[in-house]
């Protein structure tokens, strides 16, 4: 019988090792796996490449990960807000490497990488710093710039509903990144709101398919409004 869902967040990160590329969804706070995070930081596998929407903000979740210098690089679209002095301080002290790719870029290369696709050409940087060392090509009299996919050893993702094969739905904006990271990384691991029985949730509504999740992890929302079932 398949059956991805695991008892414990420490189950849920097992075998990630120092030096693993993790991608990470969430836009600001909305599907970030925040417990996921927290259970890493227990964890303790360093020399960690984050690839992320931003870079932490405040002193909790990815922002934790990075003050604990856990994390050798991070691969993100916005790595500086208000609250990202964990950031901030790391970058300009030189202990912190930083990628910084445009946000569709970001998203095509997650794509591209679980589409199976070696590499793509995008107008977006060219004649800039991002687009330095990079092959550029002229194609209908339009700039271009390949880029490469982004994969991942291991993708935590934060979703509404999983059932035990991994089937996932998603709340609203919080879906973001996690379909395309949960294709892209040879593990990926999902904190559900709710782990619903097989057969409950409507293949129509079914976002992200149980082919591209290998652990599932309950994580009721504050308030119990969250459930697990077995």
């Amino acid at each position: 019988m398949i059956n991805k869902i695991v008892d414990s967040l420490a189950a849920a990160i097992e075998g990630v090792q120092d030096g693993a590329t993790i991608l990470i969804g969430g836009f600001g706070g909305a599907g970030m796996p925040t417990e996921l995070i927290d259970s890493l930081l227990v964890q303790g596998a360093g020399d960690l490449t984050i690839v992320s929407n931003n870079a932490g903000t405040g002193e909790t979740g990815l922002a934790a990960l990075l003050k604990a210098g856990r994390v050798r690089k991070i691969m993100c679209s916005y790595p500086r807000q208000a609250d990202s002095h964990v950031f901030d301080r790391l970058y300009r002290a030189g202990k912190i490497e930083l990628e910084l790719v445009p946000q569709g870029n970001l998203a095509e290369r997650i794509r591209a990488a679980g589409s199976g696709v070696g590499g793509f050409f995008t107008p977006t940087g060219y004649g800039t710093e991002l687009a330095k060392g990079k092959e550029t090509r002229i194609i209908d009299g339009r700039p271009y710039v390949l880029e490469y996919p982004i994969h991942g050893d291991f993708a935590l993702v934060k979703a509404e509903k999983g059932d035990r094969w991994g089937n996932l739905t998603y709340s609203k904006a919080a879906r973001n990144f996690g379909p395309i990271m949960a294709s892209a990384a040879r593990c990926t691991v999902a904190q559900v709101c709710e782990t619903v029985e097989l057969g409950t949730l409507d293949p129509e509504v079914i976002v992200t398919p149980g082919i591209f999740v290998q652990r599932v992890i309950g994580v009721p929302r504050v308030g119990g409004q969250g459930k697990e079932v077995a």
